[in-house]
């Protein structure tokens, strides 16, 4: 975690002001740290990042007014520089999926030991994910991480899948680019954005996110045996016009 003026800018939005003076005296009393703004709310939380830009946004679910999701879904964190870790009494998975479909980087129980929370940080800082204790290396194991544990699986079905669309499949699961996908199947890009397009519409998801979740959850051929070396359904036919903007926003579409 290296910064240009070595302080790693922070806001804290929580909307009990005894809990965020003692944050900020323990973030502060670490030197790499500074808190440059505080909010009691979520829309005062979004009026702050936008205008100090943080590196961190410490971000409470449970406030008045504007929620913590509320928050996340105004500030659109993907698109920016800010990195928001969620702040939570209990760590509910339904909340907490959301947060991270939303951009959260991390989750930190409120009852964490302090050195978890300067740990989280450094984490979400250097690029990786923050689950409650651990550090998570993407998002698909973030999302897996919170989510309740599955019955037994049946055996594993393609869903329709042809072989390539499976490999294309397996390869976005592994973290592989449509670039790089493209150049281990030896096609080009625009055939790895075909395969993908049809996986969306035989599988009916959305998004490159849902498109992991749903191969790893339904076992969709491992991708030792779809030949790819990992690196270090029926659809609802009202769904096509969103799933066309989806694939837009994530890479899949031309």
């Amino acid at each position: 975690m290296i910064k240009a003026n070595g302080k790693v800018k922070i806001i804290i939005a929580d909307d009990h002001p005894v809990f965020r003076d003692g944050l900020r005296r323990l973030l502060e009393s670490e030197p790499d740290l500074r808190v440059v703004a505080e909010a009691g709310d979520g829309a005062e939380a979004v009026g702050m990042v936008r205008r100090h830009k943080p590196d961190i946004v410490l971000m409470d679910l449970a406030m008045p007014k504007c929620s913590g999701l509320d928050a996340l879904r105004d500030l659109n964190l993907g698109s920016g520089p800010t990195r928001a870790i969620v702040l939570a009494a209990t760590v509910e998975r339904a909340q907490i999926m959301e947060a991270l479909q939303l951009g959260a980087r991390g989750v930190v129980s409120k009852e964490s030991a302090t050195k978890l929370l300067f740990k989280s940080i450094r984490t979400v800082m250097s690029g990786q994910y923050w689950v409650d204790r651990e550090s998570v290396s993407d998002l698909v194991d973030a999302m897996r991480s919170v989510r309740p544990a599955a019955p037994a699986a049946p055996p594993p079905k393609n869903f329709g899948l042809t072989p390539r669309e499976l490999q294309a499949v397996n390869m976005v699961v592994s973290g592989y680019s449509n670039r790089d996908i493209g150049k281990k199947l030896g096609v080009s890009e625009q055939t790895v954005k075909h395969h993908l397009t049809r996986a969306f519409d035989k599988l009916g998801v959305y998004n490159r996110l849902e498109l992991a979740l749903f191969a790893v959850d339904h076992r969709l051929g491992a991708a030792e045996e779809a030949g790819i070396e990992a690196p270090h359904g029926t659809q609802d036919p009202g769904r096509a016009a969103r799933q066309g903007e989806a694939r837009k926003n994530n890479g899949i579409a031309p």
